[in-house]
C-alpha cells in the first residue's frame, strides 16, 4: 500500500512518474477522442486502426537500420505507424466506397491482413542482427520499463495536440456523430469531419502505442466512453467524464505496474478501466444496474399500492402478503386485510383517479400527457383544473366518450 500512494503521488521514481504522468495524458486523449467513436456507431474503426500500425512500425524499424541507425527511434517509428495506420483506414473507406461490402466486413478484412503482414515482418526482423534487441514486440502490449523523457514528451506532446485538435472540430464532430443527414443538410462536409474523427483516432493510437500497445489501445478508446454514458445523457458531460475516466485509468494503472514491475502496464491500466466500467453499469444513479432494480423495486410497490387501494374501494378483503404488508405500513388497512378509516379515503380517491385515467387515455386532447405517465398517480399532479372537469363531465355521461 505504502508503494501504491508513492506511485500515486509521484514519488516512487523518476521512470515511474514519467509513465504515470504519460499514461495520464494519453487516458484523458482517448477517452475524449473516443466519445466522438461512440457517439458515431464505429468502435470497431479504432480496431482496424490500431491493427494496421504493426506492418508500419515494422518497416520504419527497417528502414532505419538501412540507413545506418539502430532502428529503435520513437518517433520514427511513431511516423511509420502513422502511415500504415492512414493507409489501412482510407482501404477500409475505399472497400466501403467502391465494393458492397459493409463496413465491419471491410474492417475485418483490413485489420487481418495488416496485422498478418505486421507479424510476418516482426519475424523477419527477428532475424536480424539487430532485430533481436530491439523490442517491437512491446509495440503490442505496450512497453514502458525505462521510458525515456524525450518519449515521455513525445507521448504527452501527442496527447496535447490531439484534445487541442478535438477542442477545435468539436462542434461540426458532435453534429456528425448524432444526425449526419442534418450536418449535411446544413453544409458540413460530413465526409471530411468523419476522416478528421479518423485521423485523431489514428493520432491516439500512434502515441499510445508505447504504453498500451496496438492491441489493447482500442479498449482506451471505446471504454471509457461506454463507461460515462452510464452517467449523463449531454454529449459535452460525456465527452468530459470519458476523458476523466480515461486519465483515471491511465495514472491509476501506471500507478498499479510501477508497484508489480513483473505486470505489464498496458494491461493493467485496461483493467482498471474496466473496473470503472462495471462501478459505472452498477453504481451510476440514472442508468445503472442498482438504480435500475431501486426504480423497479419503486414501481412494483407504486402497482401493488394502486391495485391494494382499488380492491379496498371495491370493498374487497386483501389476502396478498406484500400488498397487504405495504397498505399496513401506510395505514391504510388493518392486519386482516380491511380498509381504515383514512385508508378507505384513499382508497376512493383511487378509484376515482383510475376513471378519470381511464377517459383521459380515450381522450385525444390528452395523448400526450397519458403517453408520458403511466397512470399511477393523482391525475390532479398532471392535470390542470379545468381538464379535470372536462373529464369528470365525462365521467357522468360516458356514452359521450369520443376517441
Amino acid at each position: 500500500m505504502t508503494a501504491l500512494i508513492e506511485a500515486l503521488t509521484l514519488s516512487l521514481g523518476y521512470n515511474a512518474a514519467l509513465v504515470a504522468v504519460g499514461a495520464g495524458l494519453l487516458g484523458i486523449a482517448s477517452g475524449v477522442t473516443g466519445s466522438f467513436l461512440f457517439l458515431r456507431k464505429r468502435a470497431l474503426v479504432s480496431d482496424a486502426i490500431s491493427h494496421a500500425t504493426l506492418p508500419g512500425v515494422a518497416l520504419a524499424f527497417l528502414i532505419m537500420v538501412a540507413l545506418g541507425g539502430d532502428g529503435r527511434s520513437l518517433i520514427g517509428l511513431l511516423l511509420g505507424s502513422a502511415l500504415s495506420a492512414w493507409t489501412g483506414l482510407l482501404c477500409v473507406q475505399a472497400l466501403v466506397k467502391h465494393t458492397r461490402l459493409a463496413e465491419d466486413a471491410a474492417i475485418g478484412a483490413v485489420l487481418s491482413v495488416f496485422f498478418g503482414f505486421g507479424v510476418v515482418l516482426l519475424t523477419v526482423i527477428q532475424t536480424m542482427p539487430a532485430g533481436r534487441s530491439a523490442g517491437l514486440e512491446g509495440m503490442l502490449l505496450g512497453a514502458t520499463a525505462g521510458m525515456l523523457w524525450s518519449e515521455a514528451v513525445t507521448i504527452g506532446v501527442g496527447g496535447v495536440l490531439a484534445l487541442a485538435l478535438v477542442a477545435l472540430l468539436y462542434r461540426p464532430m458532435i453534429q456528425v456523430a448524432f444526425d449526419p443527414g442534418f450536418a449535411a443538410a446544413r453544409g458540413l462536409n460530413v465526409g471530411r469531419i468523419d476522416l478528421a474523427m479518423m485521423g485523431l483516432v489514428m493520432a491516439v493510437t500512434v502515441v499510445g502505442l508505447k504504453v498500451v500497445g496496438l492491441i489493447l489501445i482500442v479498449a482506451l478508446l471505446i471504454i471509457p466512453p461506454v463507461a460515462a454514458r452510464f452517467w449523463t445523457e449531454r454529449a459535452d458531460r460525456l465527452v468530459l467524464l470519458a476523458g476523466l475516466f480515461g486519465g483515471i485509468s491511465g495514472y491509476v494503472g501506471a500507478a498499479l505496474s510501477a508497484t508489480a514491475p513483473d505486470l505489464p502496464t498496458g494491461p493493467i491500466i485496461v483493467l482498471v478501466a474496466f473496473a470503472l466500467f462495471v462501478a459505472s453499469l452498477i453504481a451510476a444513479p440514472a442508468r445503472g444496474l442498482l438504480a435500475a432494480a431501486i426504480g423497479q423495486r419503486k414501481f412494483q410497490r407504486r402497482v401493488h399500492l394502486r391495485q391494494g387501494l382499488l380492491a379496498l374501494a371495491q370493498g374487497q378483503v386483501i389476502y396478498e402478503p406484500f400488498t397487504l404488508r405495504l397498505l399496513v405500513r401506510e395505514g391504510w388497512a388493518r392486519a386482516d386485510g380491511v380498509a381504515t378509516e383514512a385508508g378507505a379515503g384513499v382508497a376512493a380517491k383511487a378509484l376515482l383517479d383510475e376513471q378519470r385515467w381511464q377517459v383521459a387515455r380515450a381522450l385525444e386532447a390528452h395523448e400526450d400527457v397519458t403517453a408520458r405517465h403511466d397512470g399511477l398517480g393523482d391525475i390532479d399532479e398532471v392535470l390542470t383544473r379545468d381538464q379535470i372537469a372536462e373529464i369528470d363531465r365525462h365521467l357522468a355521461k360516458p356514452t359521450e366518450v369520443t376517441p
